[in-house]
């Protein structure tokens, strides 16, 4: 709950620690979950609410810190123990994806709180109002709006791929389908963003343009979050958007080169790519990215560098080495 509302994993790490802190000094709570959940979505707002104001100062564009576990596994790290029902993680890890917490960021804090609680978690709306902190009325209200954002949001986003191909089936929501449905359509979804990670791939090691234009979608964005943290030059400063200036920069960083390599990972629960140093720089990891796929394209393209928000993933790389690399003699015995 702390995750989805901060997107991020340090914050809700101090938020659930909190939490907690305030239930070991608590006397004669009867419902343990219940007091936890109320406590965490109580101060998660809070710390929501002062974010917002710090994040008007951010440099450049806001991600969510990404949540990442390896291909062979569904459970990202930073998670609790796995569902024993594989359709219910299966639809945690689609509510847990960047796609769906960056349309949470159009939310208000209230609103993203009864959002959360009754259509991600299945509380009652009497119980989201007593959570909140408000009536069961305006907890309605809440959610019903949040909901109409987030379907305005989805909306955008499947237009921005294209208009469908004639005679293909409307795109469906995974979140609004019954159960069953909701879990064969994660799966099918999951299936074709994997076999479009791989066909980028082919395209990074290709470094053409046209082979980037098979994979993305007409009105593609491409989002890089460095919050002014890494070395000039190594970062882009304001989205792209468009299928032929996306693939062409991207097309441009392979050329370029560079001591790193690409790792298949799952990235808010959807497979993405972990961008890492090579050896001979000491390794680690450089960034995330996550791909948002609508109409079979590659629709949005979010990378995350800044470090501030990698450093729960592991080691992460040395950047200032790796930009003294690129501009020295490495890079010109590369190119040789």
């Amino acid at each position: 709950m702390a995750y989805r509302m901060l997107g991020s994993v340090t914050e809700a790490e101090d938020v659930v620690q909190e939490a907690l802190t305030r239930l070991s000094q608590a006397e004669g709570v009867r419902n343990p979950d219940a007091f936890v959940t109320t406590v965490t979505t109580r101060i998660a707002i809070d710390v929501l609410r002062s974010a917002r104001v710090r994040r008007e100062s951010y440099v450049g564009e806001w991600l969510p810190e990404p949540l990442v576990g390896p291909v062979q596994s569904s459970l990202p790290v930073a998670m609790a123990a796995l569902p024993a029902d594989a359709a219910a993680h299966a639809e945690l890890s689609d509510d847990l994806s960047t796609a769906f917490l960056v349309l949470l960021e159009t939310l208000s804090p209230a609103e993203r709180a009864a959002f959360l609680l009754h259509d991600v978690l299945g509380f009652p709306h009497g119980e989201a109002a007593e959570v909140i902190g408000t009536s069961e009325v305006a907890a309605r209200q809440l959610a019903s709006r949040a909901r109409r954002r987030i379907s305005r949001g989805r909306e955008t986003a499947r237009g921005a791929a294209g208009p469908a191909r004639e005679g293909s089936a409307p795109v469906a929501s995974a979140s609004e389908a019954p159960a069953p449905q909701r879990t064969a359509l994660n799966r099918a979804r999951r299936a074709r963003a994997d076999e479009l990670v791989t066909r980028f791939l082919a395209a990074c090691e290709e470094g053409a343009v046209d082979s980037f234009l098979e994979v993305l979608a007409e009105d593609v964005v491409l989002t890089g979050d460095s919050g002014g943290n890494v070395p000039q030059g190594m970062s882009i400063a304001r989205p792209v958007a468009g299928r032929v200036p996306v693939a062409r920069l991207l097309a441009g960083f392979m050329r370029r080169g560079g001591p790193f390599r690409f790792e298949r990972a799952l990235v808010g629960g959807e497979p993405g790519l972990l961008i890492m140093a090579d050896e001979t720089m000491g390794g680690g990891l450089i960034g995330t990215w996550a791909f948002e796929v609508c109409d079979g394209k590659l629709a949005a393209v979010r990378g995350v560098i800044n470090p501030e928000k990698l450093r729960h993933l592991g080691p992460l790389a040395d950047l200032d080495r790796i930009q003294a690399w690129l501009r020295g003699p490495g890079r010109r015995r590369r190119a040789r």
